[in-house]
């Protein structure tokens, strides 16, 4: 137990020493593995681990909707996207805060990255905001939340790595996050009219637009509705796995960008640069939160955590919010990703053992992993848009966000109490 808080506490120092995390936390759960079992056991676990790991079929899904994701950026449908939404939507008081919402949504229904959402979206929709004279606090924390939809509506890398460590189908892990994100769409609708009715000045209307150019623009984000009917629909026909809906994704996604002739030769080789980086990324990550989490359930935190929670004695209902506080706090300090490798195998049995479905908690899962990109200290959605807007302080970005993680929270609490609501279309897939 005191060997893990040691571990932990040394991961925390080197992140914030500004070792990448992937290498912290290999460091630290190589180092811990070899103090408690000797160095010959800990390189030969870590070296099985990894191989173990870079071998999983599950896994090969990740690279190919990373893939999708950068042809869906260099097509530029995240332009169309915004646009399309500010026609709609724009001359709504606070109606660009909206349309950067449903963009949002848009784009990460085929991006799959919260961070590549949250960047996308910031070069897109800022400048809009600025000219429009919104404010910074509100633009920022539209956008910074807005990202954040790219980690629930699928195809998600969380929620891959989430049905990689559970075992479950990573097609009903899909299916069930199409709610839950809608339902976070018209939350954040409803903090926007309710933030901008009470100040008017933090979101004036725009220009309406037309009917015809309303419809007309509908076609250029035709593409982007094609693909994501294509890979979800595969999906939830069984016409492909998952897996290969992965290829299909991307494949469709370069046929798309070829077709609006936004893919020369150097932009196909960029997008597999970009590809390769990002998986490396998200490999790097993810070998080391394995090696810690190995190190630190050698070192018996996850029964002593198991052991707290049932001397507590509390409802089942109790036992989920906990969950879910736990995850908020780690989540303020850890990346998405790691926090997913180092949780997931301590309380999906637990979770199990109390009798709920693992596909309803792997929703309660990304959501609450979702708040943590927008949480303070590390808050990665907030990094990005502070990164490209350097001008632009801390304060107010997070400012901008509090009315938005009043409506997570209220999210949360209703997918927690109304479990139907995220296993109904996952059940008609049976």
């Amino acid at each position: 137990m005191a060997e893990s808080l040691i571990g932990l506490a040394a991961v925390l120092i080197l992140a914030i020493a500004r070792v990448p995390l992937g290498f912290a936390m290999a460091i630290v759960g190589a180092s811990g593995f070899a103090v408690l079992r000797g160095p010959t056991a800990a390189l030969e676990t870590v070296g099985q681990l990894i191989l173990d790991f870079s071998m999983s079929y599950t896994f090969a899904i990740l690279p190919m909707f990373v893939l999708m994701g950068a042809f869906v950026h260099r097509s530029g449908l995240s332009e169309d996207l915004y646009d399309t939404s500010h026609a709609w939507l724009g001359h709504f008081r606070g109606g660009l805060s909206m349309a950067t919402v449903a963009a949002s949504a848009g784009f990460g229904a085929v991006c799959g990255s919260s961070v590549a959402t949250a960047a996308t979206m910031g070069r897109v929709a800022l400048p809009s905001m600025r000219r429009f004279g919104y404010d910074s606090g509100l633009a920022a924390g539209t956008i910074a939340a807005g990202g954040t939809l790219g980690i629930l509506i699928p195809p998600s890398m969380s929620l891959v790595v989430y049905g990689f460590l559970t075992q479950q189908d990573i097609g009903r892990l899909f299916i069930a996050g199409l709610t839950p994100g809608v339902l976070t769409v018209i939350l954040y609708f409803a903090v926007v009219v309710a933030v901008t009715r009470l100040r008017p000045e933090l979101g004036p209307r725009g220009p309406r637009t037309g009917w015809l150019d309303r419809f007309r623009l509908l076609r250029g984000v035709s593409g982007a509705l094609l693909l994501f009917v294509l890979v979800l629909g595969g999906i939830y026909l069984g016409v492909f796995t998952p897996m290969e809906a992965g290829g299909v994704g991307a494949v469709g996604a370069c046929f798309i960008a070829i077709a609006r002739r936004r893919l020369k030769w150097r932009a196909f080789v960029a997008s597999l640069i970009e590809a390769a980086r990002t998986t490396s990324m998200v490999f790097s990550v993810a070998f080391g939160a394995i090696i810690l989490s190995n190190f630190v359930n050698v070192a018996g935190l996850p029964e002593r955590i198991s052991a707290v929670i049932i001397a507590l004695d509390l409802p089942n209902l109790g036992v989920i919010f906990a969950i879910c506080l736990v995850y908020i706090l780690l989540g303020c300090v850890f990346d998405g990703l790691a926090l997913l490798f180092l949780t997931v195998p301590v309380f999906a049995p637990i979770v199990a053992t109390l009798g709920y479905d693992l596909i309803w908690f792997g929703i309660v899962v990304i959501m609450v992993s979702e708040i943590a990109l927008i949480t303070p200290p590390v808050g990665m959605n907030v990094f990005v848009i502070k990164s490209m807007n350097p001008e632009l302080p801390l304060q107010t970005i997070y400012k901008g966000i509090g009315p938005f993680l009043v409506a997570d929270m209220v999210r949360l609490a209703i997918v927690i109490l109304l479990p139907g609501l995220v296993l109904f279309l996952p059940r008609l897939m049976q």
